[in-house]
């Protein structure tokens, strides 16, 4: 009785500490998205006067909302702030590199917000201070594991439409084209990524950058290294002269090598892969499973204070083990 009347005094101390800083925090938000939403409305009105009041077209309005939301999000005071922490800006890479239209430094504030008040809902209903902290934890990484996620199947796609785009831009210089009107043929034929990809770079030159400059913008935000010769490429090219289309038909035929390559050691390693998750789902399972059939052998491993190490040394074994069989698959092509 001692313990739950401590316990509960701890709760209501903790509500009166974080309750007022909650509202301060939502006080602030109001205050912030009554701003944002000034500010989108001059980002549309800037959109209607880029258009030319044309026809709609996805790609290029996704192109130059890309555009528009890079110089926007930099004149926020958190952005600036937050910008110059490493972890943000990585984080705002990904999310870039995924089509996300979100800032590295609010996501990061409404996860922690979000899991803040799970964790305080959580302990309200005198849930285990384990679960609460794990719930917690799910709730801000798990947006986060999916940001990466999207981010690698992106890629994937991108790298898989190099070789037509190469091929096509190729096509353009030998019928005649420049090179900025071969990339802006891409934008339109092709269908994401690589068209919004390329779209950026086509309305980037018709604002005034420079083309060079436009693709290593993109080189830099993809960071792939089959894009990467694209733009070398180009940039020597540009200097010293040479057959544009010819090379550009050579690195399609590189990269498409590489595909076929990468496919054939994914198809390898499939069963080790394989082996690797059925090895990290086979415990839970089964303890789920034992939970089930016979809960007093298995509350042990929740309860006893042996058990509950146990439990922990076990995770972080399944965990290495796992980290180690992806690092044995993993091969570079």
């Amino acid at each position: 009785m001692l313990a739950e009347m401590t316990f509960n005094e701890t709760l209501k101390g903790m509500l009166f500490v974080l309750l007022p800083i909650a509202g301060s925090c939502l006080l602030v938000f109001g205050v912030w998205q009554v701003f944002t939403d000034m500010k989108s409305t001059n980002s549309r009105k800037l959109m209607e006067r880029l258009t030319d009041g044309s026809a709609p077209n996805k790609k290029k309005e996704a192109a130059i909302a890309s555009l528009l939301r890079k110089n926007n999000d930099q004149q926020g005071a958190i952005d600036i702030v937050l910008g110059k922490i490493s972890l943000v800006s990585n984080l705002q890479k990904v999310l870039d590199q995924g089509d996300l239209d979100w800032r590295a430094s609010r996501m990061l504030m409404y996860l922690a917000g979000l899991s803040l008040i799970a964790l305080v809902l959580l302990l309200l209903v005198q849930i285990n201070i384990m679960w609460c902290a794990l719930t917690s934890l799910g709730v801000f990484f798990l947006p986060i594991f999916y940001v990466m996620f999207r981010r690698r199947r992106r890629i994937s796609r991108l790298i898989e439409q190099l070789p037509d785009v190469f091929e096509l831009i190729g096509q353009a210089l030998k019928a005649g084209h420049s090179l900025g009107s071969g990339i802006g043929l891409v934008g339109e034929q092709l269908p994401d990524p690589a068209g919004i990809e390329f779209a950026r770079v086509f309305h980037e030159q018709n604002l005034g950058v420079k083309v060079e400059d436009a693709l290593v913008n993109m080189a830099d935000r993809i960071d792939q290294l089959d894009l990467r010769f694209f733009v070398t490429a180009v940039l020597i090219q540009r200097t010293t002269g040479g057959d544009l289309a010819e090379v550009l038909e050579k690195i399609s035929h590189v990269i498409r090598e590489r595909i076929q390559l990468f496919g054939l050691v994914q198809s390898l390693t499939a069963e080790g892969r394989l082996s690797g998750w059925v090895l990290l789902a086979l415990p839970i399972v089964m303890f789920f499973v034992e939970l089930y059939i016979n809960p007093e052998y298995a509350q042990v491993l929740l309860q006893d204070p042996m058990g509950k190490m146990l439990m922990f040394g076990s995770v972080c074994m399944m965990l290495m083990g796992m980290a180690l069989i992806k690092k044995i698959v993993n091969i570079k092509v």
